[in-house]
């Protein structure tokens, strides 16, 4: 892989995530190949970088997907949904990190991580299907819990899985960041509050759900979050009860999940089981995971706690947290590699 160079394009390069996906495709074993930045017209001429090397954005067009290799979609869902089929007639693998294609004929969601853990139980039956021309990067929340969950079920047999996840403002883009920004601002200034994207205050509060006309749709990411947890467990994990809450927080995701196992366990046992690859067990004598010591991290950070009842603990209760849009990156670039075997060569020679 690090051998091969292709032609990737980054549509949204100028959104939040569009900017880490630039950054750690620069570190990958992807880092060779040739990155073409595109962003509609007001984003257009900046510059920006994708790894060490300083790239300007270009115009989208119709025309800008001749002789790509991968396509990232990391902008808006609408601009996914007008381009996607121009990538697709020109050839090359789509990875979407916008859900506009949820639903679409053979474009299933992924989470490559995920898959291998739960292979061991069923080899080759999570496998990607190699004749879709496109996937949906998984949501990051689900990818923590269900990747937290594979672990677990891998040695030790799940009964349920419960988890009240936090939502972050990067996760609606910079104008979510902004109108948060600006609440706390005016609040601490006895100012009234900006509402066009939240239509609620969520500044130093914790909400289940916004206001009517809010831009920040959470009853549709939860039902995302559920959907990909289904989908990449493949039915051999437990269903997924879950609450998700928007928090006053900038960046960052956490999770608070309670999980039950068939037999009596330790939390030690609950450790073991979770080491491994993108996933850092933290002892209780440390300071717990949050989003400030998830920032900039690469694995989802998780500590263990039993929840006392009865003769022997079945259920405990985990506490993760991880950067959003950096999972989100790496995730996507695990599909990627996915959708790499499609085309062992690339098109830049």
């Amino acid at each position: 892989m690090a051998n091969e160079i292709y032609r990737i394009g980054i549509v949204g390069a100028s959104s939040l995530v569009g900017k880490e996906l630039s950054d750690e495709l620069g570190e990958s074993l992807l880092g060779a190949s040739d990155f073409v930045l595109l962003d509609e017209d007001e984003a257009a001429g900046q510059i920006t970088a994708t790894g060490d090397e300083a790239s300007f954005i270009q115009r989208l067009e119709a025309s800008s997907f001749d002789k790509m290799d991968f396509v990232f979609f990391a902008g808006t869902a609408e601009v996914t949904k007008k381009y996607w089929h121009n990538a697709r007639k020109a050839g090359a693998s789509i990875i979407d990190m916008t859900y506009a294609l949820a639903g679409e004929k053979d474009v299933p969601a992924r989470a490559p991580w995920v898959g291998e853990t739960l292979a061991a139980k069923t080899p080759n039956g999570l496998e990607l299907d190699l004749t879709t021309p496109a996937v949906v990067a998984g949501h990051p929340a689900a990818v923590m819990v269900a990747l937290v969950a594979a672990r677990l079920q891998a040695k030790l047999s799940l009964k349920s899985v419960a988890a009240t996840v936090l939502e972050p403002a990067s996760e609606n883009g910079r104008l979510a960041m902004d109108e948060l920004h600006q609440q706390t601002v005016n609040l601490l200034s006895f100012q009234t509050l900006p509402r066009e994207q939240y239509d609620a205050q969520v500044a130093f509060n914790l909400l289940p759900s916004l206001g009517e006309a809010a831009k920040v749709k959470l009853a549709v990411t939860e039902a995302r979050i559920r959907e990909d947890y289904a989908a990449f467990s493949g039915g051999l994990l437990p269903p997924l009860a879950l609450q998700l809450v928007q928090a006053p927080v900038f960046h960052g995701y956490t999770v608070s999940m309670l999980v039950e196992v068939s037999q009596s366990a330790t939390a030690e046992q609950i450790e073991a089981a979770l080491v491994g690859e993108h996933v850092d067990v933290v002892s209780g004598e440390s300071d717990p995971p949050s989003n400030l010591s998830a920032a900039g991290q690469e694995d989802i950070l998780v500590r263990v706690s039993e929840d006392i009842g009865g003769a022997g603990v079945s259920r405990f209760w985990l506490w993760l947290a991880a950067d959003n849009l950096k999972l989100a990156a790496l995730n996507a670039i695990a599909c990627a590699g996915e959708l790499r075997r499609l085309r062992p060569l690339g098109k830049v020679q």
